[in-house]
């Protein structure tokens, strides 16, 4: 009886002692410079989310004061755009289109006519329309532009078939992932116009910004200083597309047939 006693209070006391020492361990504390590979990654990738760029375009110029206007605050701002241009509106405003070059920003092709039932009536016609918007423009400046915006937007038009059309002419498309919409309601206020540019904005490292530059679009011009300023205090660098830009198109058709056809 004294035997079963005495190994019982051995087996507490050696239960005790494991138990002082496990609480002994937790107690130690972790390093601050110790991290898992998991935090690591964490780490690449929020620093590299963190260089944010912004491409201001302006799409259906050139015109006479509206797109002058937009110039003198990019100067004022010390920016630069891309402008989308549309080629039957080039002829009696070269100057400004040579002062969009001259200014160091970009120009890119919006078809020469803008008219839908045309430009969307076959892939053959909508690439001509291209081709004859970047003659006008080398016309007047001596550039062969090969970046293009399709006229609302690539969405529903733009398949497999069509995309290794426009490649193999050695054109690239870039669509936008912020819209002040300034192109469906071009009176919208200014503060309308800069909200819709700007909400949202914080979830996205690369913005491509669509603006608009047609006589109409007096209030983008109101709008456009505090837009930069926005995008300026989160530190964006503004950047103009070129043919190293990473194209942005809207997910493309996995139909087999143009979407080319039907269009009104």
């Amino acid at each position: 009886m004294k035997n079963r006693i005495k190994f019982f209070l051995f087996l507490l006391s050696g239960l005790f002692v494991i138990f002082i020492c496990m609480k002994n361990v937790s107690a130690i504390p972790i390093s601050s410079n110790e991290t898992t590979s998991e935090n690591h990654d964490l780490d690449k990738k929020v620093s590299h989310d963190m260089k944010k760029v912004i491409y201001l375009t302006f799409d259906d110029g050139p015109s006479y004061k509206v797109t002058d206007r937009v110039l003198d605050i990019l100067k004022e701002k010390d920016v630069k755009g891309t402008f989308f241009l549309i080629g039957s509106q080039i002829e009696g405003r070269e100057g400004v289109v040579k002062r969009i070059y001259d200014e160091g920003n970009s120009i890119g092709l919006h078809t020469y006519t803008h008219k839908f039932n045309k430009i969307y009536c076959s892939e053959d016609k909508f690439i001509q329309e291209m081709l004859a918007c970047r003659i006008q423009i080398n016309n007047v400046i001596g550039i062969s532009p090969n970046i293009i915006r399709f006229p609302g937007g690539s969405s529903k038009h733009l398949n497999n078939r069509c995309l290794k059309k426009l490649h193999d002419n050695n054109f690239k498309v870039y669509d936008w992932n912020m819209d002040n919409t300034d192109g469906l309601n071009p009176k919208l206020s200014p503060y309308s116009l800069y909200r819709k540019a700007t909400k949202g904005s914080e979830k996205l490292s690369k913005v491509i910004l669509l603006l608009h530059c047609t006589d109409m679009n007096n209030n983008t011009c109101e709008a456009l200083p505090e837009i930069i300023e926005h995008y300026r205090s989160q530190g964006y660098e503004f950047k103009t597309i070129t043919e190293e830009t990473q194209e942005l198109y809207f997910p493309i058709s996995r139909r087999t047939f143009t979407f080319f056809e039907n269009i009104i």
